[in-house]
């Protein structure tokens, strides 16, 4: 019997066509040998010699790089907590309040949650003498309170999901609460975990907002890439002659 195409196997194709060919374009044209991204001017690797002459472009990714693996790792270990408690205990004082708190960063624009940080860390600095400088920290800070809100969201959907029938079990025949969390729950949210791990990272250098404002000129890869696409389309402008 022949496999058919099915509607909904035609439309997870145009989906993933729709996904993934613009990054398929994008890497082609990285080989392009012209300045212009319109122009095929033959294939060349001289873009990525000059990436990796440039050591103030790799200290600004090695520096996200690193703030996103510890961002991530502390928004799923939050998101994880928040996930537990949202989706185990059906009733108690303030969960309305809490789950609004928790899906807050879904739905505010990004300026206004990174100037609210701002002014959180400035009216802290002039009150408790903490923290005295923003950098690193800062950022770190503000992309875990923004990534424990898709990490929450992501872990909850896979909890809902996970048989509590196998945790009373393993409870009824003597295991602790904390036993059955990483022997029993852990392992059957793990995927859940993985992806929240892989999704953060990625929304990195989509979050300016909260990269930008938290820090003061920390040469990270977004504050870099802002600053130089200024600085490249003031001076297109000031070329340009009507």
């Amino acid at each position: 019997m022949k496999n058919k195409i099915t509607f909904s196997n035609m439309i997870l194709i145009l989906g993933l066509v729709f996904l993934y060919l613009p990054m398929l374009i994008l890497m082609i044209y990285s080989f392009n040998e012209s300045r212009l991204v319109t122009v095929w001017a033959g294939f060349s690797t001289k873009w990525y010699g000059e990436l990796f002459e440039d050591q103030q472009l790799l200290a600004a990714i090695g520096m996200s790089l690193k703030i996103a693996f510890w961002s991530s790792c502390m928004a799923v270990v939050l998101g994880t907590m928040a996930a537990f408690v949202m989706t185990r205990y059906n009733r108690f004082r303030g969960k309305t309040a809490f789950s609004s708190m928790i899906t807050a960063p879904l739905v505010m624009p990004d300026v206004i949650t990174g100037l609210s940080l701002l002014l959180l860390f400035v009216a802290m600095a002039n009150s408790i003498g903490w923290p005295e400088e923003r950098g690193m920290l800062t950022i770190w800070i503000a992309h875990v309170t923004f990534c424990a809100a898709y990490a929450t969201v992501v872990i909850s959907s896979r909890l809902r999901e996970v048989d509590r029938s196998i945790e009373e079990a393993a409870m009824d025949l003597g295991a602790t609460p904390f036993k059955t969390f990483f022997q029993i729950t852990l392992p059957g949210i793990a995927p859940a975990l993985a992806a929240g791990c892989c999704l953060l990272p990625c929304h990195w250098t989509t979050w300016l907002s909260p990269a930008l404002f938290p820090a003061r000129e920390q040469q990270h890869y977004p504050w870099l890439y802002s600053h130089r696409y200024a600085w490249g389309s003031l001076q297109k402008s000031m070329r340009w002659q009507p």
